[in-house]
C-alpha cells in the first residue's frame, strides 16, 4: 500500500518537530550555568532575540489565515518561542541594568515590527497566496540568516584546525533538521520552506565535512567547549 502524500508530510513534520525541539533545548547547559553562577558574564542574548523574531514569523506564516495546512510549522515554532522567552527571562534576571535595557529595547522593536507586519498583511492581502508570499519573504530572510549564522564558527574551525567549538551532535542535528524540513516542503512544494531549510541542510553538511577534516587535528582536552549557536528552526 502506497502511503499518501499527506501522511508522508505529516510524518516528516512530526520528525522535524522532534529534531527542532532538541535544537531549541541545546542552550539549556549555558543557562543552567548562568543560574548557578548568578551572572550572565560575557553571554550575548542577540542570537536568542533573533530566534524570537524568526519564530514569530514562522508561527504567523503557519496560521490557517496565512498558509493553511501548516499546523506542524506552528507547533514547533510556538514551542520554540516559549523556550526562547524563558531563556531571555533568565538573562533578564541575572543581567546588569544595561543588559536589561538592551534586551527590553530590542524586544519592543521586534514586537512593534511584527505587529505592523501582521496588521498590514491582514488588511491589504486578502488571499492565502498573497499573504503567504508577503510573510514568506520575511520568513525566508530571517530563516536564512539564522541558518547561516554558524559560518563564523566554521571560519574558526578552518583557522584553528580544531572542531573544539563546533560540537558534532549540534552539527548533525542541524543537518538532519534541514533535510527533514526540506523534504516536508516538497509535499507539496513550498518555496518559502525550501529555500531556508535547503540552505540549512547545506550548511549542516558543510559543518560535518569540516568536522571530518579537522577532528584528528583537534587537541584532546578535558574541558568541554561551549558555544552560543542560534537555536532557530526554520520551519
Amino acid at each position: 500500500m502506497v502511503m499518501s502524500q499527506q501522511a508522508t508530510r505529516s510524518i516528516l513534520g512530526v520528525i522535524g518537530n522532534i529534531i527542532s525541539f532538541g535544537l531549541f533545548l541545546s542552550p539549556v547547559p549555558t543557562f543552567l550555568r548562568i543560574i548557578k553562577r548568578k551572572a550572565v558574564e560575557d553571554f550575548s542574548p542577540i542570537p536568542y532575540l533573533a530566534t524570537v523574531l524568526n519564530c514569530m514569523f514562522w508561527v504567523f506564516y503557519g496560521l490557517p489565515i496565512v498558509h493553511p495546512n501548516s499546523i506542524l510549522v506552528v507547533t514547533i515554532n510556538g514551542i520554540g518561542l516559549i523556550l526562547e522567552a524563558i531563556y531571555l527571562v533568565i538573562f533578564f534576571v541575572y543581567a546588569p541594568r544595561q543588559g536589561r535595557l538592551k534586551v527590553s529595547k530590542i524586544l519592543a522593536a521586534e514586537v512593534s515590527f511584527m505587529t505592523v507586519v501582521v496588521v498590514v498583511v491582514l488588511l491589504t492581502a486578502h488571499t492565502h497566496e498573497r499573504r503567504s508570499l508577503i510573510v514568506g519573504i520575511f520568513a525566508i530572510i530571517f530563516g536564512t540568516c539564522m541558518y547561516a549564522s554558524p559560518l563564523s564558527v566554521m571560519k574558526m574551525v578552518i583557522q584553528t584546525k580544531s572542531v573544539q567549538y563546533m560540537p558534532f551532535t549540534l552539527s548533525l542535528a542541524s543537518f538532519l533538521n534541514g533535510v527533514v524540513w526540506t523534504s516536508y516542503a516538497f509535499l507539496p512544494f513550498d518555496v518559502n520552506l525550501v529555500i531556508p531549510n535547503g540552505l540549512g541542510a547545506l550548511f549542516g553538511l558543510a559543518q560535518l565535512i569540516l568536522y571530518a577534516c579537522y577532528y584528528k587535528s583537534t587537541p584532546k582536552s578535558g574541558t568541554k567547549a561551549e558555544v552560543e549557536l542560534p537555536t532557530a528552526s526554520n520551519v
